[in-house]
């Protein structure tokens, strides 16, 4: 297995752990009651900031721990470039996560000319964040396996 293999395997699977941890630590802060108040909207911009800037620290670590693992059991550096597959491949996961991301932008924008509750958009929102990261780290790792 490569190094990319490998580091989009762990991307993947951090992605999936550090999503699910934030929300089985968050649910329970939920507030209760009027889905139209300022608690209601305060939780959901809060849930959303701190998870952003949570995932973004959790992978750069996850990151490093992973480069100095690898390092460590194969005696092998990081690559110091990437050819042209590389950047291919970073391309079309890149496409392909922008486009679950605005479907997801859309479904939530939808959701609001549907009058739903806020708290739907918000986590119509949240879970197309999180699918699209999955989906980003899904593609590498199957172009990485099967090819262009």
């Amino acid at each position: 297995m490569t190094y990319q293999e490998k580091k989009s395997i762990v991307s993947l699977i951090s992605a999936i752990l550090i999503f699910g941890f934030y929300c089985a630590y968050m649910y329970p802060r939920r507030p209760e009651g009027d889905l139209m108040s300022a608690e209601t909207f305060r939780y959901w911009g809060s849930f959303v900031l701190i998870l952003m800037l949570v995932s973004i620290i959790a992978h750069i670590v996850i990151s490093i721990i992973f480069n100095i693992v690898f390092r460590m059991t194969t005696g092998e550096k990081e690559p110091a470039f990437a050819d042209e597959l590389d950047k291919l491949i970073e391309l079309r996961a890149h496409r392909n996560s922008f486009f679950v991301f605005i479907i997801g932008f859309l479904l939530a924008m939808g959701s609001l000319v549907y009058d739903q509750p806020s708290q739907i958009m918000f986590i119509i929102l949240i879970a197309s964040g999180f699918i699209s990261d999955v989906t980003g780290s899904a593609t590498k790792l199957y172009h990485y396996r099967k090819g262009v």
